[in-house]
């Protein structure tokens, strides 16, 4: 079997599973997005915001194509994200663990080590992301948008938001190779992306104030507080369902393709 350039190929078999979840699911991103940002959504007939509520202000203000608003900088930052993630795990396992199967505990270390890696490089695309889906922000092009940002709020507007980003992929990677590497069932790898998405929601909410409204907050703290004031506990989970949906079924799509290609191109 061909084992000449493994990270590359790490690489390339990672970024090709990531461009097909990232433009199956997008909606569901956006929606999420315009969940957690109550602005920019449309409070239902019974006084709520909910998934279907947002689904259909979509359909009717922006069309079918606006579900798929931001899919460009959502491409430029999963496709490199996730070939990044898989070329990093691919790189620990080589190196340290000499391609033998990984303990539970060494899963956790590695899912976490690399989303860490990959999401703190990719954080400044992730803010352009962010901005599009809400529709608060107007940018032309990713490129432009990180010119913008960095020319008005610096480099503390590109990496705004990294700490609870961590914090929200970081365990959720973690969780998910652990029982991924530890169980050949489907069942097991679902409640643990359900899961890893609950305890990560609150993380996934602060992120988004951040990143939409940077001069407002002066750090995480002051971002949680004003969460709690003005939505209470319920306000930590809003946009739980489409983001639990997303993230459990992107995950278990990136790495079934993430393998069959693996194995197409002599990786495994």
């Amino acid at each position: 079997m061909d084992s000449e350039h493994p990270i590359l190929k790490a690489f390339l078999a990672g970024s090709f599973s990531g461009t097909f979840s990232t433009i199956l699911f997008q909606p569901l991103d956006l929606v999420k997005t315009r969940l957690q940002n109550t602005t920019s959504t449309v409070i239902s007939r019974h006084g709520t915001v909910s998934m279907v509520s947002t689904f259909a202000n979509i359909l009717q203000q922006e069309h079918i194509s606006g579900l798929w608003r931001g899919m460009v900088p959502s491409l430029t930052r999963c496709v490199p994200g996730v070939g990044l993630y898989f070329c990093f795990l691919d790189t620990m396992k080589s190196q340290y663990l000499h391609n033998r199967a990984p303990s539970a505990l060494e899963s956790v270390a590695m899912g976490v080590t690399a989303r860490c890696l990959s999401s703190a490089v990719l954080i400044p695309v992730t803010v352009v992301k962010t901005r599009v889906e809400s529709g608060v922000y107007s940018y032309n092009g990713v490129l432009s948008a990180l010119r913008e940002i960095y020319r008005i709020e610096g480099v503390k507007g590109m990496t705004c938001g990294l700490l609870p980003t961590l914090f929200r992929d970081a365990p959720f990677s973690g969780l998910y190779l652990m029982f991924y590497t530890q169980t050949k069932s489907i069942i097991p790898r679902v409640i643990a992306g359900v899961l890893a998405s609950v305890v990560t929601q609150p993380a996934d909410v602060l992120k988004t104030k951040m990143q939409l409204y940077p001069n407002k907050f002066n750090g995480l703290w002051a971002v949680a507080v004003y969460v709690n004031a003005e939505h209470g506990m319920k306000g930590y989970f809003k946009g739980l369902v489409p983001r639990m949906l997303r993230r459990t079924l992107m995950a278990a799509m990136a790495w079934t393709i993430y393998e069959r290609v693996s194995m197409k191109i002599g990786l495994k």
